[in-house]
């Protein structure tokens, strides 16, 4: 026999051992679940699942190198839908539409690489040719190389004859860029053998062919432009030099040389202006690069590419930037103003330019090095006046809370700007000198793209919100009323001159 108590001990005794075996039990099965997952995941590879929660349709999409393939989602479909889920992504914050081995940024963490090569070792260790035959062959050259690469790219800095002539034709005040642009695509009307459109689409499939066009287009962009700076001097041409110069040397002799041919630049403002050069060569797929490449898929020529590329450039929003930090400054005027405009910038009543990218979420690497390149120069030309004024307001920005908050720390405009005004270069030639390196990025991307076997014709798509389908209406049973919105649609603006003229009685 056994007493009450000691039967109700042993049976929750008896509970609690069936509770510990199951939980044993449950932690060897969750085990085997794990294992069997990672040997799932393992065997499958990285992936997502997407489910259509309108159709409850699951899609498993592969992730390579961090990405998907977009036209996964196509897969995604209503029963009556004939095209199926796309992604929409206005100015391709988060699309990548090329696979590239030239560029690598790492935004968040301030990190720039050329061919895996860190930009502060280039900028220090290199020079703009040598970094220039790194972005378009993927390595390092040798002597050798290096001194054929910069023989032939030399040599084609005497642009053709017909090109130079053209340029003149421009009026004294026409912008650079304007004249760099039309000056490059013309490029592509004297070479006809190197145009698909009159010698074939596969014309750049001969490597000769194509290198021909890469050291002629390096070679050239310098002279354009330094053309385009002696139009707006109203000074005659000066074409190449006799001399052994290297790229940047060639270039000061070209935009400041009078009467002596024996003329030298100062070398190390040369140098400073090669290092600046190496900053601004290549940045991966940005605005103009995206549209070097996007131009290039059409199959047109490489000049007419460039001049597009240019273009993009040529924008405020990309190209200008340094000169909007320098119109910045000289608007805050001294030091004493600094206060109340970060006080407007935090009121959103003023832009902070200079600061901040839409890539780096740090401090962006080849500020670090301008800021070093700016002490050079003010060393020997003297210190600008307005390097005052941008110092006050880096260390007043940087110790902020609010910008610190937002991570905006000063970028590559921030003082490159500053340079070009204490090198002596008018405010509006500085996208010039952005577009010289930059054209050695174009070319490199284009080389690229070129042997890409994915490569295609470049043609987004769009999201349609415009009218149902509708019959056309004849004039005589359209409305004669118009809202002022039509009439607003309409409106431009009339000068004083041809108010005057069309006030006839019978136009001009």
């Amino acid at each position: 026999s056994i007493s009450v108590g000691a039967f109700a001990r042993k049976l929750m005794a008896s509970k609690r051992l069936s509770k510990l075996v199951a939980q044993c039990n449950r932690n060897a099965d969750d085990e085997d679940e794990k294992v069997i997952e990672k040997n799932n995941c393992a065997s499958k590879g990285s992936s997502i699942s997407v489910t259509d929660n309108r159709t409850g349709k699951t899609v498993e999409m592969d992730i390579k190198n961090g990405v998907v393939n977009a036209k996964e989602f196509g897969k995604l479909k209503t029963a009556n839908s004939s095209v199926g889920l796309r992604v929409y992504d206005p100015g391709y914050t988060n699309t990548a539409s090329a696979t590239s081995s030239i560029t690598y940024i790492d935004g968040p963490n301030g990190v720039l690489t050329y061919r895996g090569y860190p930009i502060e070792e280039l900028a220090t260790k290199s020079n703009f040719m040598e970094v220039s035959y790194l972005l378009m062959y993927g390595e390092l050259p040798n002597k050798d190389q290096l001194s054929v690469f910069e023989a032939r790219v030399m040599k084609h800095t005497y642009i053709h004859e017909d090109v130079a002539e053209m340029m003149k034709s421009f009026r004294y005040d026409a912008h650079p860029m304007g004249m760099l642009i039309t000056a490059l695509s013309a490029l592509g009307t004297v070479h006809p053998e190197a145009n698909p459109a009159l010698s074939g689409q596969d014309v750049y499939s001969d490597i000769a062919v194509r290198n021909k066009q890469i050291f002629r287009a390096i070679g050239s962009v310098g002279t354009i432009a330094a053309f385009a700076y002696r139009i707006r001097q109203g000074r005659p041409y000066v074409y190449p030099s006799h001399q052994k110069l290297s790229y940047c040397e060639n270039f000061l002799y070209m935009i400041d040389r009078y009467s002596n041919s024996n003329y030298a630049p100062n070398a190390e403002l040369a140098k400073a202006l090669d290092v600046l050069f190496i900053l601004h060569a290549d940045h991966e797929l940005n605005c103009s690069t995206a549209a070097m490449r996007h131009l290039a898929s059409s199959g047109v020529d490489v000049y007419t590419s460039l001049a597009g590329a240019a273009g993009a450039l040529y924008g405020p929003r990309h190209g200008g930037a340094n000169e909007a930090v320098l119109r910045m400054l000289e608007s805050i005027g001294d030091k004493s103003n600094i206060p109340s405009f970060i006080d407007k910038v935090k009121k959103r009543q003023v832009r902070l330019m200079g600061f901040g990218h839409r890539v780096y979420k740090n401090y962006d690497p080849r500020a670090k090095i301008v800021r070093k390149v700016a002490d050079k120069v003010f060393n020997i030309l003297g210190r600008e006046p307005l390097i005052e004024v941008a110092e006050a307001l880096e260390k007043a920005a940087l110790s902020d809370p609010y910008f610190i908050k937002r991570k905006l720390y000063p970028n590559v405009d921030f003082y490159s700007g500053l340079i070009y005004k204490a090198l002596g270069f008018p405010t509006d030639f500085f996208p010039v000198l952005f577009a010289i390196p930059r054209t050695v990025g174009w070319l490199s991307h284009w080389n690229e793209f070129l042997d890409d076997k994915e490569n295609r014709i470049v043609r987004p798509r769009q999201v349609y919100t415009g009218s149902k389908t509708r019959p056309f209406v004849p004039m005589h049973l359209r409305s004669d009323q118009t809202d002022t919105a039509t009439n607003d649609k309409l409106q431009y603006s009339m000068s004083s001159e041809s108010k005057r003229r069309f006030a006839g009685s019978v136009n001009p």
